[in-house]
């Protein structure tokens, strides 16, 4: 099974994969352009569904990151805080944000989209 077929996207645009790895869609990449900056938060941190959890650059544009379910962040992809243009090439295997603990699951995910359900509404 490939990444995209196991994940759920929010119409913000994040995705949330194998229930604990969260990053920005394809889509997102895309639109955003070359990126340049990405500040995300440190293990430990707690959010709600829909906080902002990151920032992040491109040439074109800033933009907030939003938690798609609720969470402790457990850990932290430093590689592409490092390297934020990393993401133009590779937003799904290598190219995630952090990984949580999700808390309610179920009930988070109940208005998240499949990759297909995403990819028909930003298209």
């Amino acid at each position: 099974m490939s990444f995209k077929e196991n994940m759920l996207c929010s119409k913000s645009h994040e995705y949330i994969a194998e229930k604990n790895i969260v990053g920005l869609t394809d889509y997102a990449v895309e639109q955003l352009g070359d990126i340049v900056f990405l500040e995300l938060p440190s293990v430990g941190d707690v959010f709600a569904k829909g906080d902002v959890f990151g920032n992040i650059e491109s040439v074109k544009a800033a933009s907030e990151i939003y938690m798609p379910v609720s969470g402790k962040i457990i850990e932290v992809n430093d590689a592409v805080v490092e390297e934020p243009e990393k993401l133009n090439e590779d937003c799904y295997e290598n190219g995630w944000l952090v990984k949580i603990e999700p808390d309610n699951y179920d009930s988070d995910i109940t208005d998240l989209l499949t990759y297909v359900e995403y990819k028909a509404e930003v298209e």
